[in-house]
């Protein structure tokens, strides 16, 4: 009976070792193999936005390289996390991505139940572009530089209304900071996106606008709107001319938006190291980056902790906001 118990005991050690040494064996065999078959890239905003457009010029560049086809799925709604919180069910196989920005992988978790949360459940792989908020204002206002922005805020306690994208977003902060960092009493009022922010903005509705750089841009270009900062830690090459915040004075106001690829938690480093090594190569392609610029977004990549770095960071900078304005959440 003792030796059966030995034997037993033994061969139930064997199974454990086995059972510990298949996982990183089996994850190593994935990746030498990887890719044998299609990624699906999830996009979770609706065709011709900025990351359908970043996703698929990602997907174009890659195809060749990773030899295998990269499918485009857009899965839209909720701020972007519908499509996000589908991606962080997938298998960690490698073969499902998505393309994250800072709402539906930063704020969106801080604001609502998303039921995912960045780092917990993924692999940040890149960042693959990044945009600066710029602040913008209706040309008939008599504002022309941040400074004016700042006195009429000061001595015209709520004269200022500034539209948002919606509650929770990188605009709605932005309006949230200046007014902490300046003491200015302004009024926020929400949209549903951008561009019906923007179109009141133009028409007069509200006075001001802490907008996302690729819908804002072509009408300042077109002098529509008026561009008195750029929310960026320095200048952005796609705007000369234009002072950022920190120049005006506001040395905390930094809005950095930007996109990035990541995959699902306990995808092998191998697989995510091969895929940021072709990310890089691609994103420095002269055609990709004429095809950026025309979008108002930089070509900007970075290493995986890099990546992880920024949203640690971002994640701090902006539960500081939320907690000094006092905005209310629905998470705890």
């Amino acid at each position: 009976m003792r030796s059966q118990t030995v034997r037993r005991m033994v061969f139930l050690s064997g199974a454990a070792v086995c059972a510990l040494t298949a996982g990183p064996a089996a994850g190593q065999a994935a990746a030498q193999t990887y890719p044998n078959k299609p990624i699906r890239l999830i996009a979770p905003y609706p065709p011709g936005g900025s990351s359908d457009i970043l996703a698929r010029i990602l997907g174009e560049k890659l195809t060749e390289p990773l030899g295998q086809r990269i499918i485009v799925d857009n899965r839209p709604g909720a701020g972007g996390s519908l499509g996000t919180g589908i991606a962080a069910t997938a298998a960690a196989d490698g073969y499902t991505w998505v393309v994250g920005s800072v709402a539906p992988i930063v704020l969106n978790p801080l604001f609502y139940k998303t039921g995912y949360q960045s780092l917990r459940d993924f692999e940040p792989v890149s960042v693959i572009a990044a945009a600066p908020q710029l602040i913008v204002v209706n040309p008939a206002l008599p504002v022309k530089s941040m400074e004016d922005l700042i006195a009429l805020g000061k001595s015209k306690p709520g004269s200022i209304n500034y539209g948002s994208s919606g509650t929770g977003t990188l605009p709605h902060l932005g309006g949230e900071m200046f007014a902490t960092m300046t003491g200015a009493r302004i009024t926020h009022v929400p949209y549903k996106g951008s561009p019906p922010a923007l179109l009141d903005l133009m028409a007069g509705q509200v006075q001001v606008v802490f907008a996302d750089m690729p819908v804002a841009l072509p009408y300042v270009k077109s002098g529509k709107l008026r561009a008195v900062a750029v929310a960026g830690a320095r200048p952005f090459p796609l705007t000369p001319g234009i002072p950022t915040a920190i120049e005006a004075g506001l040395p905390g106001l930094v809005l950095d938006n930007w996109w990035g690829l990541l995959t699902m938690k306990g995808v092998p480093q191998k697989i995510i190291n091969k895929v940021n090594a072709e990310i890089v190569k691609a994103l420095k392609q002269p055609d990709v980056i004429e095809r950026y610029t025309a979008l108002g977004i930089e070509s900007v990549t970075s290493t995986p902790q890099e990546f992880a770095g920024i949203i640690k960071s971002d994640r701090t900078k902006y539960l500081k906001v939320i907690k000094d304005a006092g905005i209310k959440v629905e998470v705890n």
